[in-house]
């Protein structure tokens, strides 16, 4: 199918019309060339994008801290949860007592609907990428975790994780008491969508707080990319649902959902229990 060009209702009025255009604009541009006329013809039919000012990490995520956070998934061995649970249970509370960490557990928990025989682990760094890598180097030379790692990794199927950053809008995910649930929502984006999505939800998060359902909203940086977490906590799978149904009842919740669902490429829903050690009870 032939690109449509205004006035062009054939292909001989199309070649007459580029003739025309040509002849109009040679004597601007000096000496011709087959080249210059394939550039200049492809231009008419090309969108030129304007380039953005800033990356969107730097647009959507909370300027006021310079926090990151890590999210891991370990798929455990079915007949080994039980003793990661104990060892993880044992052994990372130790961890964070030591001050000189810069990082702070956010929540510990196991998948009850989803995929079976996971954990799902959340940290957050106070200073960004070197308060990360400070860490880790501190780690490196910790005997205890080294042995921890090293007993863990007999009960791994496999493991993965991101480096993410927190949407602005969003509530920064806090202590709180149980017993809840905990439902963790992740969305692929189409790439290139991830600022239409921080605009809509921007708008949209206040129809989800009346219970203090929202916990923590964030989006990839080093991982898989594009990809969203929003992560909520019910009192139980009951008070899960009569909260999403009054959410539909909220004029303008309806309008989020028409511009949002578009965007998304997969979808995927979580049902968590806490460990006994998640500060996310």
């Amino acid at each position: 199918m032939r690109p449509y060009v205004l006035g062009a209702d054939s292909p001989a009025e199309l070649s007459a019309w580029v003739g025309a255009l040509r002849r109009c604009a040679a004597p601007l541009g000096g000496a011709y060339s087959r080249d210059s006329e394939g550039s200049w013809f492809r231009s008419l039919f090309v969108h030129k994008v304007d380039p953005r000012k800033d990356a969107h990490s730097n647009l959507l995520s909370k300027k006021e801290t310079s926090n990151l956070y890590k999210i891991q998934f370990h798929n455990v061995k079915p007949e080994c949860l039980d003793a990661y649970n104990s060892l993880t249970e044992e052994v990372l509370p130790k961890l964070h007592l030591d001050a000189d960490y810069p990082c702070d557990l956010v929540g510990n928990w196991n998948t009850w609907y989803g995929e079976q025989d996971q954990a799902v682990h959340l940290w957050r760094f106070s200073g960004g990428y070197p308060a990360l890598m400070d860490c880790m180097n501190k780690l490196k030379q910790n005997k205890e975790y080294l042995d921890f790692r090293k007993e863990r990794s007999r009960m791994l199927l496999s493991r993965r994780n991101q480096l993410l950053l927190e949407f602005s809008f969003w509530n920064e995910p806090l202590p709180r008491q149980g017993p809840n649930i905990y439902e963790l929502r992740t969305y692929k984006l189409k790439p290139g969508t991830m600022i239409e999505w921080g605009n809509n939800w921007a708008r949209a998060i206040k129809y989800r707080q009346e219970n203090q359902e929202a916990v923590g909203g964030f989006f990839s940086q080093i991982g898989e990319l594009y990809v969203v977490h929003h992560l909520w906590a019910y009192k139980d799978l009951q008070s899960r649902e009569e909260t999403r149904n009054a959410a539909w009842r909220k004029r303008g919740w309806d309008e989020n959902v028409y511009y949002t669902v578009p965007l998304i490429r997969t979808m995927e829903s979580r049902i968590m229990i806490p460990l006994k050690i998640s500060p996310l009870q």
